[in-house]
């Protein structure tokens, strides 16, 4: 997921710390995520769907 997420940040230019400030998702959670220490939760997933403008899906595909 975190890979999906990465990308995500590099098409349109931003950076965690802006998207943390943007969707209220702390940068632990990011931080967690990027080492595997924990998944995304449902609304979290849902923040970043709308934040990045693609389905939710996106994130739970392989």
């Amino acid at each position: 997921m975190y890979e999906k997420y990465k990308s995500l940040l590099d098409k349109t230019n931003k950076t965690s710390y802006q998207v943390s400030k943007e969707t209220g998702i702390s940068q632990t959670a990011f931080s967690n995520w990027k080492t595997k220490r924990s998944e995304p939760g449902l609304e979290s997933l849902r923040k970043l769907a709308d934040y990045f403008n693609v389905p939710i899906e996106y994130f739970l595909e392989k």
